[in-house]
């Protein structure tokens, strides 16, 4: 399958600035793939580059398998661009600014008056077709904006962070409508400052700042990580620390809860190092074969937790004999008990 994009060791200097350093961007069809990072990480630089709307130093670039020119004119009637800023007409009403931009795509004026009538149901502008764009809501605006990137169907659309200072409401709007887009068909590249949206609606995620890659990969993995610590890490306190508490049944309930969380507070630091050298082991599992997920699944994390435990604290009491602990400490009480009952019964017997 032909990627739809292919970037390869794409430079743009600025002077004595590098925005870009050696640029690699690989895209496939049908996808929405997420651009993350900070201001000034080379995000909205690397489109313009792609578009050939600026000169790059060096580098190779290729959009729907062909090499991509400032006059590969054919290329360019395939993509839509929308935007940071709200780039449209004021002196326009919204029909007649989405007509506009159409228009630079598509010449036949019935079919245009088709698409532009599908755009604009699809940002939900029906009711504002007549108002101008000063009239419009921060978030309308941008719904503007976008209506004018996508009405000439675009095979590969540019989103550059739409949902800049727009409402909540607006926000996920604009986020179903980019789903709805690769619904049908479209591969999106959609850039933000926000982990959030990129994690809800992107199927691979690439992280960059000062020009470079720093990070790749599905949004999978975010989750599946986060999950892991929260697991690992309840898994360890509820195994090393509350058990022998709970283990305990002759003591009283209160006694035991006020243990167990008195454990759990001393011990947290030592549960999270257990955790994180749990993690380092399944990632390399996970990174070595694909079945590694579905062992881990099948095996549980009991090995590896008394491992790590072994690891972090050397306590081999604690990992490996529990139990055996928890009936010491019952005959030592047992036996402090007899003592105890002994030396009364002396006092009594020398009375």
């Amino acid at each position: 399958m032909t990627d739809i994009v292919h970037v390869e060791n794409l430079v743009k200097r600025y002077d004595d600035l590098i925005a870009l350093d050696h640029f690699n961007l690989i895209i496939a069809p049908g996808e929405i793939f997420g651009l993350l990072g900070p201001n000034g990480s080379g995000k909205t630089t690397s489109i313009n580059c792609i578009l050939q709307l600026l000169a790059y130093d060096k580098g190779t670039i290729e959009l729907f398998g062909e090499p991509m020119t400032p006059a590969r004119y054919d290329l360019k009637r395939r993509i839509g661009v929308v935007p940071q800023q709200v780039a449209v007409f004021d002196e326009l009403t919204v029909r007649e600014n989405i007509d506009y931009f159409c228009s630079l795509y598509v010449n036949d004026r019935k079919r245009r008056r088709a698409l532009v009538d599908e755009a604009i149901d699809f940002v939900g502008l029906g009711d504002f077709t007549k108002f101008r764009p000063g009239k419009l809501s921060g978030g309308l605006a941008r719904r503007l904006n976008i209506a004018c990137g996508i009405a000439h169907k675009p095979e590969l659309i540019f989103f550059d962070e739409p949902t800049v200072a727009v409402d909540p409401q607006s926000r996920n709007a604009i986020l179903e409508g980019i789903c709805r887009l690769r619904d049908e068909g479209a591969t999106v590249v959609y850039t933000s400052h926000y982990m959030e949206e990129v994690e809800q609606i992107c199927s691979r995620i690439m992280i960059m700042d000062g020009g470079r890659v720093l990070a790749q990969g599905t949004n999978v993995g975010v989750p599946l990580w986060v999950a892991t610590v929260l697991n690992l890490l309840i898994f360890q306190m509820l195994f090393a620390y509350m058990w022998p508490q709970i283990a305990l049944l002759d003591q009283p309930l209160s006694l035991t809860l006020k243990n167990s969380i008195n454990c759990m507070i001393a011990f947290l630091p030592h549960a999270l190092a257990a955790s994180i050298v749990q993690i380092l082991f399944w990632g390399v599992v996970i990174l070595c074969m694909p079945l590694g997920l579905l062992l881990m699944l099948v095996f549980g994390f009991w090995f590896v937790t008394e491992v790590s435990c072994q690891i972090v604290y050397g306590d081999l009491d604690r990992v490996f004999h529990i139990e055996e602990s928890i009936r010491k400490l019952k005959d030592a009480e047992l036996e402090a008990a007899l003592r105890e009952d002994y030396a009364a019964a002396e006092d009594d017997t020398e009375e």
